[in-house]
């Protein structure tokens, strides 16, 4: 069997198709829309093939617009919008079956001295990952065995994921819950050395558990689900370079939920707690 990681680094190895223009395979699961992790990644190496690789992205602002078909490619076409003498700008269109389905903008910056350094410290402990269980020995132990579809997805995850908080499995556990939430998270192997692909695998999964600290207080986050939700739009600023393949910890809150929708933050760091990325995303969610 393929290891999840290689799947990932073959995910996002698009075909390019045209000047300009690539296609993405989008896998034949048994979900409802493509992942918006591996659509965001993608659109982000179609962006970085088109840039000179002394330039690491430095943010990206993206727009889920349709859900995705499983099973049917995604074309994403670039837009050269601005070559400067230190920054890049690219503008991604995904088009699935002649719809645009999602839009990203990315901005490449080329790293120079800004004299000055200050970063926030995490904002709070945690228990280091070698401590935590895994989601599926959590959710094993607590059921007594995965469910079938949670197996087969278990063993295709591309990241080992372990939440520093306990998961809550009843509604009466979820009261008084704050609205946050705290992940490690890494690659179940090897990504290779190409910074691009690191960047891009973690923006794949970044868009794993953000909207986990919308639904804290209320619902548990494994189980029957009363509410569908869905990504809106997605937001990231690259600080410092990191590997996916290393741990990193997800520190990530939710400081409103209103309208049927939810604003999700997070801010993602090493284990020596130097701030890697930070994320923003809003999601929608209805009753189902």
């Amino acid at each position: 069997m393929t290891n999840p990681a290689e799947s990932l680094v073959s995910l996002l190895d698009l075909e390019r198709i045209e000047v300009d223009i690539f296609r993405g395979r989008s896998p034949d699961e048994s979900l409802q829309r493509v992942f918006g992790g591996q659509v965001a990644g993608q659109a982000l190496v179609a962006a970085g093939r088109t840039t000179q690789a002394d330039r690491p992205v430095h943010s990206l602002h993206a727009y889920f617009l349709r859900p995705g078909r499983p099973g049917v490619p995604i074309v994403y076409q670039v837009e050269r919008v601005r070559d400067g003498r230190s920054f890049t700008t690219r503008r991604v269109t995904a088009v699935q079956q002649g719809r645009t389905i999602f839009n990203l903008t990315a901005s490449f910056h080329q790293p120079e001295e800004g004299g000055f350094e200050h970063q926030r410290p995490p904002s709070r402990e945690v228990p280091g990952p070698d401590s935590l269980p895994t989601v599926a020995e959590e959710i094993r132990a607590h059921l007594g065995a995965l469910p079938d579809q949670l197996e087969r997805m278990a063993r295709r995850q591309p990241f080992d994921i372990r939440y520093a908080d306990r998961l809550r499995w009843s509604p009466e556990e979820v009261k008084g819950a704050e609205a946050r939430s705290a992940v490690w998270m890494r690659a179940v192997g090897p990504l290779g050395d190409d910074p691009l692909v690191h960047t891009c695998a973690l923006t794949y999964a970044s868009d794993m558990t953000l909207l986990d600290a919308v639904r804290i207080p209320v619902e548990p986050l494994w189980g029957q689900r009363g509410f569908d939700m869905a990504s809106l739009d997605h937001a990231m600023w690259f600080h410092r370079p990191f590997r996916a393949d290393e741990w990193f910890l997800y520190d990530q809150e939710s400081p409103i939920a209103v309208g049927g929708r939810g604003l999700a933050r997070g801010q993602i760091y090493d284990t020596q707690g130097r701030l890697l990325v930070s994320v923003v995303q809003e999601g929608l969610f209805r009753a189902q």
